[in-house]
């Protein structure tokens, strides 16, 4: 890799402090108290039950909560704290991502869309070339540990997720898939055009020079089209891995190939597409189609890994892989090549010492590929097409405010933002969401993630109340606070690992074959309350315009969201063909709470 170089501190902080230094003093994952999860578990699933239904699983609670096996199991948890570094970490990343068969997208990785007019009027191939020289700076500052760690409020964050930032990839195996990062010293990424791939060594090269490759590259590849190979990543992953260990059975070329993507930096996709708006370009960047050529989805991808995607406009996004870690390592990355780039702080040409010799020239990589291989291809392609076709998705940007105004009612406006998506939800469905809001863990060691359980009773008051037409907008007011603090507390909750979903899944995890799994886990409330209608996460950021993923239950909503000073974005995604309904919903409840709560200020201070 080229030399790192004290870049910008608004792009990435350099440090004499090695990257992974904090992390012998990070906290382990706790195991909380089994009558604290209990109560908030409990507290949570009072919205969606009447009386008599919350009568019921309170006593299945409570005999839990009671009984020698409730404490048994919690004691399983906590050895199993003891001689772990975490005692979630192998369990979650099987269960949520590696042992997970379905296909990974739609149903795990996501999508960043750059801000648009980032390039600043650069072609596609310099555009692109830009890009890969920030990353190659800061796949620098990562591998030599010069990277300044991420901290939180109360201390460092974990990083080692980092590790599977680049020269990384997903592996389906029989079962599972395994993850596998390769040698950091691997200095090349892999181009991919018209569904045809090419490496190229970008150790010690300008800007220019990876442009002039990138471009011989569409000279070639525009001639004919390859076969979608990548498309077999988006099938199902025990499909995958079945055409997968054939097409290696078939020749020591194939292996080298899939070896040669594997291992690379990351991939940078050249599309030969317009996207018009930012629901188009989260189609081009999620799903590598547009909605109005479903039978191109999947094209000139390889879903496995990280992608960079720059389409004809020179617009650009990002699809990130999911396996192995979240969303803010790979946001960093994402803002370090984007901001970087626009200050000017990137040297896009190396100085002679620093350049690689010979000219840079792309290497195809290609396949022997059987009858069968092209079948299996082609097969997954179609299968692929048809089921993004039932996906619905629209990009929202909300312009009536955002968290300047938001502020100035002095209440938090993520537990605003969240409940504008509550009140959309009930104004269509009538009822309360069940929600996911996705909190990081990572200030404990190996953490990922944990449930901030959005709907409460006090939430729900306040749904109530704003289809009464009897109640007051100060009364809603009042209600409205009441639900943002009892949000507030569930996300520190949340945050310092003592919510509710994970202790309970960890707890289920731990009845052994034989034994007999308790009523609470069985009362019909617990599948409810954790089937998630709205999967909600919130990344903000001046460089993108958008960001999303999919639905994670057939009936719900994905609904990625950005909290900017003067607007709300939204990323929607649904199979239930209502994703412009739950748009409109969206801008015209929060456009409904800011005038509640305009006016209840406006009657308060009248009184004074």
């Amino acid at each position: 890799m080229a030399p790192t170089r004290n870049l910008s501190a608004t792009a990435a902080k350099k440090s004499d402090k090695p990257l992974y230094a904090s992390q012998d003093s990070i906290p382990h994952l706790p195991v909380p108290r089994l009558a604290s999860t209990l109560a908030k578990y409990s507290e949570s699933i009072l919205p969606y039950q009447d009386r008599e239904q919350f009568a019921e699983s309170s006593k299945k609670i409570r005999e839990f909560a009671e009984s020698d096996f409730g404490h048994e199991l919690q004691k399983r948890l906590q050895d199993r704290a003891a001689e772990k570094p975490s005692w979630i970490s192998e369990w979650w990343n099987h269960d949520a991502y590696m042992g997970y068969r379905g296909r990974i997208v739609p149903e795990v990785n996501y999508f960043y869309i750059h801000k648009k007019g980032s390039n600043k009027g650069a072609s596609q191939t310099e555009w692109a070339s830009q890009l890969v020289r920030a990353v190659v700076e800061f796949k620098g500052l990562v591998d030599s540990e010069k990277l300044e760690p991420e901290k939180g409020k109360a201390g460092p964050l974990c990083m080692a997720s980092y590790k599977y930032l680049f020269n990384a990839t997903r592996i389906p195996t029989p079962g599972a898939d395994v993850p596998k990062a390769f040698d950091k010293n691997l200095n090349h990424i892999v181009v991919l055009r018209n569904s045809r791939y090419f490496k190229i060594d970008v150790a010690g090269r300008s800007a220019s020079e990876i442009a002039k490759a990138m471009e011989e590259v569409k000279q070639i590849a525009d001639k004919s089209a390859g076969l979608p190979i990548g498309a077999l990543c988006a099938d199902n992953r025990d499909v995958w891995q079945q055409a997968r260990d054939h097409i290696l059975s078939i020749s020591d070329k194939n292996k080298k190939a899939i070896e040669t993507i594997d291992s690379s930096i990351l991939l940078v996709c050249l599309d030969n597409v317009k996207a018009t708006n930012d629901t188009e370009r989260a189609w081009e960047y999620w799903a590598g189609g547009l909605t109005q050529s479903p039978e191109g989805k999947g094209q000139n991808r390889w879903f496995d890994k990280h992608e960079i995607i720059v389409d004809s406009e020179a617009n650009s996004g990002f699809n990130g892989e999911h396996s192995m870690l979240d969303g803010t390592p790979t946001l960093r990355l994402n803002e370090f090549i984007l901001a970087s780039l626009d200050k000017g702080v990137i040297p896009l040409e190396l100085p002679e010492n620093e350049r690689a010799k010979g000219e840079l020239k792309p290497e195809e990589i290609t396949f022997d590929l059987d009858q069968k291989a092209k079948d299996d291809i082609t097969k997954s392609q179609k299968g692929f097409g048809e089921e993004m076709a039932k996906q619905d998705l629209t990009m929202v940007t909300f312009t009536g405010y955002g968290k300047s105004l938001i502020k100035q009612f002095k209440v938090s406006p993520d537990a605003w933002a969240q409940i504008v998506k509550q009140l959309a939800f009930y104004r269509l469905k009538g009822r309360p969401g069940t929600c996911y809001e996705s909190c990081q863990t990572r200030k404990f060691l190996l953490g990922r993630t944990e449930v901030i359980r959005t709907v409460s009773n006090e939430l729900r008051a306040f749904l109530e109340a704003m289809t009464d037409p009897k109640c007051s907008d100060e009364k809603r007011a009042k209600l409205f606070r009441a639900a943002c603090a009892r949000h507030s507390q569930y996300s520190a909750w949340a945050a310092n690992a003592q919510g509710v979903d994970r202790h309970l899944y960890g707890l289920k995890k731990l009845i052994k074959e034989g034994e007999e799994v308790p009523a609470m886990f069985q009362d019909p409330i617990f599948a409810k309350s954790s089937h998630w209608e709205l999967s909600t996460s919130q990344l903000t950021s001046k460089y993108l315009d958008g960001w999303g993923y999919g639905e994670v239950v057939a009936d719900g909503y994905g609904m990625s969201y950005a909290i900017h000073d003067g607007k709300l974005c939204w990323g929607i995604t649904t199979l239930n063909g209502d994703a412009k309904e739950m748009a409109q919903a969206l801008q015209d409840a929060a456009e409904e709470l800011k005038n509640v709560m305009t006016r209840a200020a406006e009657q308060e201070k009248s009184k004074l």
